[in-house]
């Protein structure tokens, strides 16, 4: 993520001090006779046998994670924290990388000060329905109802033959329930209808909604409506004709998450929506073909980088896929634009690429709610992702259906 860059202040003037006096008129100066100076010989600089001093390097700019794995550090490596100027509706980035927890770290968090009342953004916040209860016999993800903010592991998600096939089981069911919701996208229908519907459809599955209770994350899906750029919270606000909309799933099944994503269009949708949506789809597909053992981790941002320049589309920064497998998010971090990113794909690992474009604006407005994040200036986003594994052969999408 980029680093904001603050000018130093403007050096003032103490108090109590006096003015410098005026200055002089000076005569003007009557130039002399040019002399030709005796050249010097020269000298070739000493060789110090003392190592020099090492100097401090800034750190460079880095990434969060998408989904509520914006919430995790992701590594010992430099990771982005989030700070906000005060009076300021833009997230604005530190550069430090420290483990610590996704809370704070890998998620913006927007100032409460903040109001949702000056936020000059089409989209309004509904009310927000009580939280869905879960059956005991369902396994819950290490998060659910402990005191201590989620963590992740200090490495990458390599699995051996047992977790490659828990990692298709619940990627397959991500699939499926994504698939699902789509058909029940159209005019009317409220995003916590939505909620409840794909709720259901976990738990009868014998899985856990992976978002529900994730950091204090009210619901079991995120619905990230028109210029929302992700982890919008259902709430009461029925679609209308010529929206968009993005659904994010993620399940836990069998001690493994499965997280993928998919932008559906409501209705009549007009032609610039349609195009950006189908060239997300794009760069996710071209993404996914260039990975393989071996491959950096960065030339998954270049691809798609270069992809939405041809069709002059933004490409949100602040955040980026993720390693997911026993814990919901994990390393490596994957930047959706070009960078500089050191790393390497490895043999059974799986992570997500879920590249965010946009109409305008790159840059995200946190609501009050410190979930949704919205275009700065009101245009459309549009999201997709895929939970892959790294094998012999290329990549293998694991929520599909």
């Amino acid at each position: 993520m980029p680093v904001a860059k603050r000018r130093p202040p403007a050096q003032r003037r103490r108090r109590g001090s006096r003015r410098p006096p005026a200055p002089r008129p000076r005569l003007p100066k009557v130039p002399k006779p040019h002399k030709p100076h005796a050249r010097r010989p020269h000298t070739p600089p000493q060789l110090s046998l003392v190592s020099p001093v090492p100097m401090a390097r800034p750190s460079p700019p880095r990434l969060l994670s998408s989904f509520l794995g914006d919430r995790v550090a992701l590594s010992s490596r430099p990771l982005l924290l989030r700070s906000a100027a005060p009076g300021s509706r833009r997230v604005a980035y530190q550069a430090t990388r420290t483990l610590c927890n996704l809370v704070d770290i890998l998620f913006n968090r927007r100032s409460r000060d903040d109001a949702q009342e000056n936020n000059p953004i089409r989209l309004r916040p509904g009310k927000v329905s009580p939280r869905l209860s879960v059956p005991n016999h369902i396994q819950l993800p290490p998060y659910v109802n402990s005191r201590q903010r989620p963590g992740v592991t200090n490495g990458p998600e390599i699995h051996d033959e047992n977790g490659i096939e828990c990692m298709r089981a619940s990627g397959k069911l991500a699939a499926q329930v994504l698939k699902f919701a789509g058909t029940l996208v159209k005019p009317g229908i409220t995003t916590d209808e939505i909620d409840k519907a794909v709720h259901q459809m976990i738990v009868d599955n014998g899985a856990y909604p992976s978002p529900l209770g994730y950091c204090g994350y009210p619901k079991s899906v995120c619905t990230s409506v028109n210029e929302c750029i992700c982890h919008g919270i259902p709430d009461s606000r029925p679609l209308e004709d010529g929206d968009i909309i993005n659904i994010d799933v993620t399940v836990y099944l069998n001690g493994c998450h499965g997280d993928t994503s998919a932008t559906f269009l409501c209705g009549d949708v007009d032609d610039e929506a349609k195009k950006l949506v189908q060239v997300t789809k794009e760069c996710l597909d071209k993404a996914i073909s260039i990975c393989a053992p071996g491959v950096e981790i960065k030339r998954i941002g270049r691809t798609i980088q270069d992809h939405a320049d041809k069709f002059k589309f933004g490409v949100v920064r602040h955040f980026v896929g993720h390693g997911v497998g026993k814990v919901f998010h994990a390393e490596p971090v994957v930047p959706h634009f070009r960078n500089n990113e050191w790393g390497r794909m490895m043999l059974n690992q799986t992570f997500t690429i879920e590249p965010m474009l946009t109409l305008g604006s790159i840059n995200p407005v946190m609501w009050s709610d410190d979930w949704t994040a919205v275009t700065e200036d009101g245009s459309l986003s549009a999201q997709f992702e895929h939970t892959i594994l790294i094998t012999e052969d290329g990549p293998e999408i694991l929520t599909q259906c």
